[in-house]
């Protein structure tokens, strides 16, 4: 309950302080990569409901003579780099906390097509809302592995704790400003992660 309330009250509070960068950022990317401005997307939230993630958009909707989306790391430019690297793109977010789709603290969400792909104690990490920032963020972002990701967000699920979500918002701003870990090696983000596993789909 207490949790619920510091978000509420945290993505407020935020929404009001950065209400200026949103409205420049938005103006920017209808001018550099067109409508739409927003980015929308099915995600896993708590006891892996469905939700709509909301983000800047930073790729462009550039597609091959096969008419599919080209790979992440040919639609995503310079300007969308430079948004990610700020982690701006995350800023609407902070609409989903006010929702209650999102914590300010938890776990990534991850794509629904991901639902199938978790062993069975990984999906302990869907028993919290999922975050904006998390204890695997913090420890290098998306250069961490996913089998590491996987239990950092298990240790988080069964360890969290007010004074341990301030401790990683604390981390999250120092990460933001060095810029760290934006995307794993050889990838525009992370790599995909493992094929369905099928004789594990116990609820958590």
């Amino acid at each position: 309950m207490l949790k619920r309330v510091l978000d509420l009250i945290g993505s407020i509070v935020g929404l009001i302080l950065v209400s200026p960068i949103l409205a420049i950022v938005s103006v920017l990317i209808r001018w550099r990569l067109g409508p739409p401005v927003l980015f929308r997307q099915e995600r896993l939230g708590l006891r892996e409901h469905p939700f709509e993630v909301i983000k800047f958009r930073t790729m462009t909707n550039e597609r091959g003579p096969d008419g599919n989306l080209l790979p992440d790391a040919d639609r995503l430019p310079a300007f969308g780099r430079r948004l990610r690297a700020a982690s701006l793109d995350e800023l609407p977010e902070l609409w989903n906390v006010v929702r209650g789709d999102m914590s300010l603290v938890g776990p990534r969400p991850l794509p629904v097509q991901y639902r199938h792909r978790f062993k069975s104690d990984e999906r302990v990490r869907h028993t919290v809302r999922p975050g904006i920032t998390g204890w695997a963020q913090v420890q290098g972002r998306n250069t961490v592995d996913w089998d590491d990701r996987l239990a950092m967000d298990v240790w988080y699920a069964r360890n969290q704790s007010v004074w341990l979500d301030l401790r990683i918002l604390a981390r999250t701003v120092r990460a933001v400003l060095a810029r760290r870990g934006i995307s794993a090696k050889g990838e525009a983000t992370m790599p995909v992660l493992r094929p369905e596993i099928p004789d594990q789909r116990e609820d958590p």
